[in-house]
């Protein structure tokens, strides 16, 4: 058992990695919509939060308790969507939770990614995670602005929460990329200046991520 949790620590930002692109990505998989949100939704999240558990191991300070007590919170929030789906406000709810979730994890991540000295395969695998937990905080943000004003964006598929959901992830994925289809636009000018922030922070990550990585390089050489 030891042994196990000993691997499991050592590989946690492959797990994490693994869980952000199957929480993200999934729907690649899925037709049916509905099954995803009642079924397929709550168990991502559920992996999710195993996948970033290891990341807090040993450690015992009040972000570690409050990270905990916050994941229960996630966790149950996509069960009670069946339920509460015709709720505004739930949603809203549900958003902003997820966007202090995903970044809480950042937040720890970069922590991580800023120690100096040494680069290897936990530095490139944390990288990485780190750009999907920007996109999704940015998705769980603009969603948070399309369940308050379904006018926010064009040609998003609003006939259920997992289409949103889904429409939000390409369009936060093309903007972090700069791809920019123009298929899906902001149409309120908050969302639009989000949008704007959201793809000089993915900018502005690359850059700093870029540094990251050479300094390290370079120490070890």
């Amino acid at each position: 058992m030891n042994k196990t949790i000993a691997f499991l620590q050592s590989r946690k930002y492959e797990l994490l990695l693994f869980a952000l692109l199957q929480h993200l990505f999934i729907g690649v998989f899925l037709t049916d919509l509905e099954f995803y949100t009642r079924v397929v939704w709550p168990v991502n999240m559920l992996l999710l939060g195993l996948g970033s558990i290891f990341m807090f191991t040993g450690k015992h300070s009040w972000r570690h308790w409050l990270r905990n007590i916050h994941f229960i919170v996630v966790l149950l929030l996509p069960i009670g969507i069946p339920f509460f789906k015709d709720i505004p406000w739930y949603f809203t709810f549900l958003n902003i939770n997820y966007v202090v979730f995903f970044a809480f994890l950042f937040v720890e991540l970069l922590r991580f990614l800023l120690k100096p000295g040494y680069i290897n395969t936990d530095i490139i695998s944390a990288s990485v995670c780190g750009y999907f937990l920007l996109i999704e905080i940015s998705t769980f943000l603009l969603q948070a602005f399309e369940y308050h004003n379904p006018n926010s964006f064009k040609g998003i598929d609003t006939s259920s929460s997992a289409s949103i959901f889904i429409d939000l992830v390409y369009f936060c994925s093309i903007t972090f990329t700069s791809i920019g289809f123009g298929d899906i636009t902001p149409n309120h000018h908050i969302t639009k200046l989000v949008t704007a922030f959201i793809g000089i922070a993915g900018q502005f990550y690359t850059v700093i991520l870029v540094g990251i990585l050479l300094s390290k390089f370079t120490s070890k050489q």
